[in-house]
């Protein structure tokens, strides 16, 4: 998001609108706040749902409590479909979605860079919600997986087996399975309830094909993980080397922890991707 709104600053842009689960608002809004501290003039309207979670929302609302009108914070039904309406009636508005915009995708090269330094990484597990991380690193060779929530999964169910005949023909990724990318049992999921990995949210998921394109090509897979699998991974970590993380950062080592369990190997390193709260 910072990556994005640098850009967009170089283009003669200061008033930007977002809607978010919390994790790319605040980034936004730190950004704004450290750029205006020289006296630069950008604005920032922020779309939050109504299901928003508490520990976010007032993350947010503490960051934004010193400033005057420089960030405006507005919680409504719809969070996307406002701030793509805010953009679309004002030209000078730029709607930051790093779902369909690919500087984005740029602003993930430091973190491309510092996988790069790992020698012989072989897969990369990444919680995910949009794909833009996904897709940002698609290219450095290791295997792609995505870890998705039991409420939210429209990437990763492609790799459920009830999903993958279905989408044979149409990505000719025949051959890809049989060479490693290969199906597993996750449940023929409809999106059921919330998870408690709240930030992963977007039913949408433009990148989709793209997305299943690198994962195919890279050999990996997705994942489907369940509260209790979260609840798993968290306690696994805590216990391992005492680090406190999230539900949303746990995603990544439940779908690891699940990729084993179903005979998932590897010879070399493999990365698990911890993101915000």
């Amino acid at each position: 998001i910072p990556y994005m709104m640098e850009e967009y600053i170089k283009k003669g842009y200061s008033d930007f609108v977002i809607s978010s689960s919390g994790n790319a608002a605040l980034a936004a809004l730190k950004f704004v706040q450290d750029c205006n501290k020289t006296n630069t003039k950008i604005t920032l309207k922020i779309f939050i749902g109504k299901n928003i979670a508490k520990n976010k929302l007032s993350s947010i609302q503490s960051e934004i409590l010193n400033l005057k009108s420089e960030i405006l914070v507005e919680q409504v039904d719809n969070p996307k479909q406002s701030a793509f309406l805010e953009a679309k009636n004002n030209d000078k508005i730029i709607n930051l979605r790093q779902s369909t915009d690919d500087l984005a995708l740029e602003g993930y090269k430091t973190l491309a860079d510092e996988l790069e330094e790992i020698d012989n990484l072989e897969a990369i597990f990444i919680p995910t919600s949009s794909g833009t991380t996904a897709q940002a690193l698609g290219n450095l060779g290791a295997q792609i997986h995505v870890v998705q929530t039991t409420a939210c999964h429209p990437i990763a169910e492609f790799f459920s087996p009830y999903q993958v005949r279905e989408h044979l023909s149409r990505f000719h990724i025949g051959s890809e399975i049989e060479r490693g990318s290969k199906p597993h049992p996750n449940p023929p999921l409809q999106g059921e309830g919330k998870s408690i990995a709240g930030a992963i949210v977007d039913k949408i998921a433009h990148r989709k094909e793209k997305i299943i394109e690198i994962i195919k090509n890279s050999h990996g897979s997705g994942w489907i993980v369940t509260d209790e699998e979260i609840q798993n991974a968290i306690k696994l970590v805590k216990e391992t080397i005492n680090i406190d993380i999230s539900p949303n950062s746990a995603l990544s080592i439940a779908g690891l922890q699940k990729a084993t369990q179903n005979g998932w190997t590897w010879s070399g390193p493999v990365a698990c991707l911890i993101t915000g709260k």
